[in-house]
């Protein structure tokens, strides 16, 4: 991924919003010519500004997130705080989703890797699943017919999720934590613990949204098995421990 990466990002980004534009145009063009074409075409720029600058606002109304103060969790804070300083960044937000097993998940506009560069992985996380959320969701415009079609737009929202995001990116986004925390034990162990917690509680939101989280906490069959992108927890450990090659013997060693 390397320096191409926020490149192919905000190109990716690029892209989504020519597409918008592009059949907004072939919309206008087919009701009224160029001059409603072109209409339709400012209409789907002023829609792309707008979706981009209430992204974050949409996902976590879609999880149905509150945002969670100092006051109710100072230690969290203060390790979110720890971490942003070390990066360079301001102090994310920080919500809490009240239902469910233990998940984390990021969601907004940008995110800077450890060397400060502006990478984009987030917003086009982002942007990718309320395309594909809303796409989803549109199903349900079909009444008693809904099923069927959810299982043709199922595919089409799928298609876009693997589109914009990257395979790697979770690897990628694992090595980089490690780094920021100085060892990749803390998020091996921690993978581990997510991954046995969300076998044992349901959690309910729309499919689409598995890019997000650090694990995915859907069931994998139906629609649900179209938005995977997490790539196998035990092969994202392997790939941690890795960095640390020598972790067994400290281990005895202590």
């Amino acid at each position: 991924m390397g320096t191409l990466a926020p490149v192919r990002n905000v190109l990716k980004a690029w892209l989504v919003l020519v597409a918008l534009c592009a059949i907004m145009g072939l919309i206008g063009y087919g009701i009224g010519g160029v001059q409603i074409a072109s209409s339709f075409v400012f209409c789907g720029v002023l829609l792309g500004i707008a979706a981009y600058v209430s992204l974050e606002r949409v996902v976590l109304g879609m999880l149905r997130a509150r945002e969670l103060t100092s006051r109710d969790a100072p230690d969290l804070h203060a390790t979110v705080e720890r971490l942003a300083v070390r990066v360079g960044v301001a102090k994310p937000r920080v919500h809490v989703i009240e239902k469910g097993p233990p998940l984390a998940l990021v969601a907004g506009r940008g995110a800077v890797s450890s060397a400060l560069v502006v990478r984009r992985d987030v917003v086009i996380q982002t942007i990718a699943v309320v395309l594909a959320a809303a796409i989803v969701e549109t199903s349900r415009i079909g009444g008693w017919f809904e099923r069927s079609l959810l299982f043709v737009l199922g595919p089409i929202a799928s298609a876009i999720v693997h589109l914009l995001l990257s395979p790697k990116r979770e690897f990628e986004a694992d090595r980089l934590a490690a780094e920021l925390c100085e060892s990749p034990h803390g998020l091996a162990d921690g993978l581990i613990r997510l991954e046995q917690a969300a076998e044992l509680l349901e959690f309910q939101a729309s499919t689409a949204t598995e890019p997000l989280y650090t694990i995915n906490p859907f069931l994998e069959e139906g629609v649900a098995a179209l938005f995977v992108t997490h790539p196998p927890i035990a092969e994202r450990i392997s790939r941690l421990r890795a960095l640390d090659p020598d972790w067994r013997d400290k281990l005895r060693a202590a």
